[in-house]
């Protein structure tokens, strides 16, 4: 499998006039670029906009001691309104009882358990400090009491077989070196008739990641200072790796750059320029450069892949 290493640059700082400077062209901007994103037809923007009105919410009711800002004005970013804006159209119907999420951007099952007052939810992170930050949102919102939060992967979780009929993992298995091990133990934890949510990259051909910058602490870097980072599914590694357990998925989307390198420059542009990032831009970039394909094989670079499994 080919392999790419990406050496991390000491971001720029954005503090004092630059950093006010920058949430005032946010301010205005966000709105500005939002409508145009609208009219593009981007993925999501509902989504953004409950994102947006719990920031609101949060900041009037003081509920949140930190984060008001980011929540109103950029709580979602690049291919996050795709996998959360089809994520959240398939499942805030779905009547569910027991929930489990596998170390998502917490937004996804925060929104989930506001739409379903009844649902209970585990949430496991095998990062201690996202963990902590995630209850801390949920208790915040008025849901954690009804939510489980442990700091474990999904193999160290000692949940009992069939006890979850709604399972997501968002952008997470790509991480996880032993993914078809991953894959079997949330479908086991999986009753008939529940759903498994899933969300990855992938690309005609598959590729894997390593960076240099170890930023969560979970898994040890190799002797030569990288430390696996992400790998990019294609139809291959998702037969082998997921539909042999899951079988085929119920419903299947696929989102990726138009051109080949868009999404790399871009990620490359956010570490560089770190708070001088226009993240204004984020959503009309997602409606204007990047597309739906038919299968990870149409791909001219890379992309992300929705699917949904249903337990038989």
């Amino acid at each position: 499998m080919r392999k790419q290493y990406i050496e991390v640059p000491l971001a720029m700082q954005c503090r004092g006039l630059r950093s006010l400077l920058m949430r005032l062209a946010g301010n205005v901007l966000v709105p500005a670029y939002g409508l145009a994103a609208f009219l593009a037809g981007v993925p999501g923007l509902f989504f953004h906009l409950k994102c947006a009105w719990l920031g609101v919410s949060s900041l009037v009711t003081r509920r949140l001691k930190r984060g008001h800002y980011s929540l109103m004005f950029f709580p979602m970013d690049s291919t996050r309104y795709f996998e959360f804006g089809v994520s959240w159209e398939r499942l805030r119907r779905l009547p569910f009882t027991h929930y489990l999420d596998v170390s998502s951007p917490r937004l996804l099952p925060l929104m989930l358990m506001r739409s379903n007052r009844q649902a209970t939810a585990e949430l496991i992170n095998p990062d201690a400090n996202d963990i902590r930050d995630t209850e801390r949102m949920f208790r915040a919102f008025g849901v954690g009491e009804r939510c489980g939060f442990g700091a474990r992967t999904v193999e160290q979780s000692s949940f009992q077989p069939s006890s979850f009929d709604l399972i997501t993992c968002i952008s997470v298995l790509e991480h996880i070196p032993a993914d078809g091990e991953a894959v079997e133990r949330m479908w086991s934890l999986l009753r008939t008739g529940g759903r498994l949510v899933l969300t990855l990259p992938c690309m005609s051909q598959p590729m894997e990641q390593y960076i240099s910058d170890n930023q969560y602490g979970v898994l040890p870097p190799g002797s030569d200072g990288y430390t696996f980072w992400q790998r990019y599914y294609d139809e291959k590694r998702l037969e082998e790796k997921i539909f042999r357990i899951t079988g085929p998925p119920e419903h299947m989307a696929v989102y990726g750059e138009k051109t080949y390198g868009l999404f790399f420059r871009n990620a490359t542009m956010k570490r560089v320029l770190g708070g001088r990032y226009p993240f204004w831009r984020e959503a009309y970039m997602m409606a204007t450069e990047y597309g739906y394909f038919p299968s990870p094989e149409e791909l001219p670079g890379e992309g992300v892949v929705f699917l949904e499994f249903l337990k038989k």
